[in-house]
């Protein structure tokens, strides 16, 4: 499937604009950490835009959501190394620990897209070119801060080889790039 028509799926299925922002935030930075470890960006992009593509559906219940979006993605005929990825970013729904670099990045990937809103929106503009690297790990740190956001998730970073300062400065970076697609 390509992105154009991924697009128009995640469309279908996703109305709230805050889960379409999260959606292309995840895209563009699976996107750029496939770059950097020499994966395919094309791939794990589209994991990343799909992700999320059963939240509505599932009201975000941690027990469901993974699990319709396998039946959707399936259906449409999306990759099965995608489509594993993506219900892996959810190990409660999958029942099962994740063990490959790619659902290692997925789970990562996404989840730091909220700590980088969350940190862009406590800014008194709101905008996310004058973020820092720094911030997101000082933010990373503080336990309080966005506190539904799962630190372990995104610590997988380092089972790709990344420390969390390189990871934060490559996801911020590439999030900086659709800042007025994602509203920051």
């Amino acid at each position: 499937m390509n992105r154009d028509k991924a697009f128009e799926l995640l469309q279908k299925y996703i109305k709230k604009e805050n889960m379409i922002a999260h959606s292309l935030a995840s895209e563009i930075v699976m996107h750029d950490l496939a770059l950097r470890l020499n994966e395919n960006p094309e791939k794990w992009a589209l994991a990343g835009l799909l992700h999320d593509i059963d939240v509505e559906i599932t009201n975000a219940d941690a027990f469901t959501h993974g699990q319709k979006a396998i039946e959707i993605l399936k259906k449409e005929g999306i990759e099965e190394e995608i489509i594993n990825a993506i219900a892996m970013h959810n190990e409660v729904s999958s029942g099962k620990n994740r063990s490959l670099k790619f659902e290692h990045a997925l789970a990562a990937g996404e989840t730091i897209t909220g700590l980088i809103t969350a940190t862009t929106l406590v800014y008194p503009d709101k905008k996310i070119s004058v973020v820092k690297p720094k911030s997101i790990v000082k933010r990373m740190k503080e336990k309080a801060f966005a506190a539904s956001v799962n630190r372990d998730n995104i610590m997988e970073c380092e089972k790709l080889g990344l420390t969390i300062d390189e990871f934060a400065e490559l996801a911020l970076n590439a999030m900086k790039k659709i800042d007025y697609k994602i509203g920051l």
